[in-house]
């Protein structure tokens, strides 16, 4: 005899970069399982970066298999999905892979976007979709298959985002939702649908991408065969759900229609998200403009090598470290690590430059620095990124604080170094748990647990004690430098 139900429970599922990760939370929002498990990143050529959507499902049925294991005796009523953004899932008319996804952070695309812009002015561009054509974005990659791989082309009859292409294989049904389809590079943001006249533009049909639905849309249910798989309920509800910085943002109460507070992620990438109420972009597109899953928008400025800066120069230079001595040495370097600069663009740069050529540098070496200097350069350097993103972001808002996560945040050295050199309130919440917990979030107002977002907000986890910022001229200093730096680095290679 089965035992009784003790409780009902949500899940949220997020497809990283790195791995899977699925989280259960019941009605308060209180976090009652979770799993992980990792899978390759294949790096075929240099700046390319690939996965397999076989090694997506996999994972993603063992970690579901595991939450189920942890809750026999739960109701599972609904699960959110959550992902990394404007990788390229290329499917044939059977649904099946063509070939590997191409990801975020892939760089092959320069000659697309260029075809792009020639094609659509860039201030048209900008004010349909919010955004100019992106290397990372989904549509140059699918003009780099056309061009580059006519067979594979022709074979594709939808593409789909990577954590669409999950939901595809849960449930059967393509469909896409416009917080994740706002970063393809061809949702109109007035409709929030696919804008058939940039299509036209550049030779790409429409009928290429999925339909697109409301966040909180159950999109589909679980088939008879994943829930064998996965011992989950057969015809369990799966909610549309976000892309990954818009699921997070949710997760940690940032709304919409809140435009005071927004949020600061240190993580592989470094990530502002600044939350609108109407689609407000920068008229050069400098930082991105996308939907968010409460129905409203939110600015996001990404440096594409933030924590990603730390760990290389751990991987490099100090491996025999853990990342809280690096943080302890850093901070016997003197503010400003004297004069030494370091530029974080280690993959190229997302805001505000969009240059996939950018390339990393320390400037002004001498006899005198030392590892704590390099080290806490590393640290100002993706401080100075997160700045020329705000920049552009700071007179478009009214933003006046930052709510901080990522595995960066966890040093409150660093913190502290980005709120004086941003020169903003940051606050830290009690417990972050990221897209996974923000994808059970929109579940939850999917399902009809909660009337609205806003409703369901009050019920999460309080905001610790703020850090202010103590405006340090240096840094004021320091970053004039470095933004003078790009300029004079860059050639045209």
């Amino acid at each position: 005899m089965k035992d009784k139900v003790t409780q009902s429970i949500v899940l949220g599922l997020d497809l990283g970069t790195s791995g899977v990760r699925a989280i259960a939370v019941d009605r308060q929002g209180r976090l009652v399982a979770q799993s992980s498990q990792a899978y390759p990143l294949y790096t075929p050529r240099p700046g390319w970066t690939e996965q397999h959507p076989d090694d997506w499902v996999k994972a993603s049925i063992a970690v579901l298999q595991d939450i189920a294991l942890k809750l026999q005796n739960a109701e599972i009523v609904a699960l959110g999905l959550s992902g990394q953004m404007h990788g390229m899932t290329a499917l044939d008319r059977s649904g099946a892979v063509i070939r590997p996804a191409i990801l975020w952070n892939d760089q092959r695309t320069k000659d697309a976007v260029a075809e792009i812009e020639a094609n659509i002015p860039r201030h048209e561009l900008i004010q349909r979709t919010g955004n100019r054509a992106v290397t990372g974005f989904q549509l140059p990659k699918l003009l780099w298959l056309k061009h580059q791989e006519p067979e594979a082309f022709d074979r594709t009859h939808t593409v789909l985002l990577p954590k669409d292409y999950l939901g595809f294989a849960l449930t059967g049904n393509q469909f896409t939702e416009p917080s994740d389809a706002s970063g393809v590079g061809c949702l109109n943001l007035s409709d929030r649908q696919w804008d058939t006249d940039i299509l036209s533009a550049i030779g790409l049909s429409p009928n290429l991408f999925p339909a697109v639905v409301k966040s909180t849309d159950v999109v589909g249910h679980l088939t008879a065969e994943m829930a064998n798989l996965t011992h989950l309920p057969v015809r369990l509800p799966i909610v549309a759900g976000g892309g990954d910085n818009a699921a997070a943002a949710i997760g940690l109460g940032i709304l919409s229609n809140h435009t005071s507070r927004g949020s600061l992620s240190l993580g592989t990438s470094g990530v502002i998200l600044a939350p609108l109420t109407q689609p407000t972009p920068d008229p050069e597109g400098r930082v991105h403009l996308f939907c968010h899953v409460d129905g409203g928008y939110h600015l996001l400025g990404v440096t594409l090598s933030a924590a990603g800066s730390l760990r290389w120069y751990r991987e490099t230079c100090a491996p025999e470290l853990t990342y809280e001595q690096l943080s302890d040495l850093a901070a016997t370097a003197p503010v400003g690590s004297e004069d030494l600069i370091f530029l974080p663009h280690l993959s190229g740069e997302r805001s505000p430059y969009l240059d996939p050529d950018a390339r990393g540098a320390w400037i002004g070496l001498s006899l005198a620095h030392q590892r704590s200097h390099l080290v806490r350069a590393v640290l100002e350097g993706v401080a100075f990124s997160l700045r020329a993103a705000f920049e552009v972001i700071r007179p478009l808002t009214m933003l006046d604080e930052f709510v901080t996560t990522g595995g960066g945040a966890n040093s409150l050295f660093w913190r502290h170094i980005v709120a004086d050199v941003l020169q903003v309130r940051l606050v830290q919440p009690s417990a972050a748990e990221g897209a996974a917990y923000g994808a059970a979030i929109v579940a939850m107002v999917g399902i009809g647990w909660y009337a609205d977002f806003e409703t369901l907000i009050e019920k999460l986890p309080p905001i610790e004690a703020a850090i202010e910022p103590t405006r340090q001229l240096v840094y004021n200093e320091q970053f004039d430098r470095y933004q003078s730096l790009y300029r004079v680095l860059k050639t045209d290679r």
